[in-house]
């Protein structure tokens, strides 16, 4: 997949928030990148692929957010660490720390592990050879005084982590639970090759039990949601997940062509929505199937 970069209509979602977004396939904020400003310290989270790291970089460059002191990734999936390098050689006048879950290091100096499951959407791989400060669980992250704790999500890659920001109420969390279109339209976090059940069943619950503590949520594919629209992720995230595992494997069974399957996805979970691209979603399957192929969950 590949993406154009835009910008939302400010660029700017609250006093120390900004966001970029990535259209893919016609689909607007398909990857949000995100950059925390406090005290004239700049933290981005995510990068997005290489192909686009020119127009990222004039984009922060428009909003004079430029240059940025840290990148933290949320994990090593290539639709969000891809373009590390490409980032940083871009910034060489700057001294950028990178910063990312000390499962991911290896990832992303091999990145080529990171990419099975996906052949035809990211068939090319760049390693990063700079230095990361690998994160744990409990580390704080520190802007200029806003404070950002570090928490491990693994499930949908073992080196996925959120990022707690209890001054604003807010957590970014990568792809770590569920990605929302709108409030009709939504994928879950069953992605090849890294994917594990068990420790995502743990990441659901770690994140519930943080529910009255946020007012907000920040998904890496479209956005962020405030209030009742939080409440309404944290709520159906484990029920959905359930819900699309579940039915892909039976559809799958009955019939494995991926057109079949995203007209049944369409219809039995997405019907009201009004943002819907079938070239997108059949992507999407593609990878879903793939994880419950890795996985072991359907036999091939």
């Amino acid at each position: 997949m590949t993406s154009i970069v835009i910008i939302n209509s400010e660029g700017k979602i609250n006093d120390n928030y900004y966001l970029i977004d990535g259209m893919t396939m016609g689909m607007q904020k398909f990857l949000s990148i995100y950059i925390i400003e406090h005290g004239g310290m700049r933290l981005m989270i995510d990068v997005g692929e290489t192909i686009k790291s020119r127009k990222i970089i004039k984009k922060i460059k428009d909003l004079g957010l430029y240059p940025i002191d840290k990148i933290i990734l949320t994990h090593s999936h290539w639709d969000h660490a891809q373009g590390l390098s490409k980032l940083i050689n871009s910034m060489k006048e700057s001294e950028v720390e990178v910063l990312a879950a000390k499962n991911a290091v290896e990832n992303l100096k091999h990145p080529e592990k990171m990419v099975n499951g996906f052949e035809g959407f990211a068939d090319t791989t760049y390693a990063f050879e700079g230095e990361i400060t690998p994160l744990k669980e409990g580390d704080i992250i520190d802007i200029n005084g806003l404070e950002l704790e570090i928490v491990n999500f693994f499930g949908h890659t073992m080196d996925s982590i959120g990022i707690i920001d209890k001054v604003n109420k807010n957590i970014f969390v990568g792809d770590a639970v569920l990605m929302r279109l709108d409030q009709d339209a939504f994928f879950v976090p069953l992605m090849p090759p890294d994917f594990h059940e068990e420790e995502l069943l743990k990441t659901f619950d770690k994140l519930r039990n943080m529910k009255d503590e946020l007012n907000s949520i920040s998904l890496t594919h479209f956005g962020l949601w405030k209030d009742n629209h939080c409440k309404q992720v944290l709520d159906e995230m484990e029920d959905l997940y359930f819900k699309v595992k579940n039915s892909l494997i039976e559809w799958y069974n009955e019939d494995p062509s991926i057109e079949s399957i995203t007209t049944k996805y369409f219809r039995t979970f997405t019907p009201n929505s009004k943002i819907w691209n079938e070239k997108l979603f059949e992507a999407l399957i593609v990878m879903m199937i793939n994880g419950l192929k890795w996985s072991g969950f359907i036999k091939v």
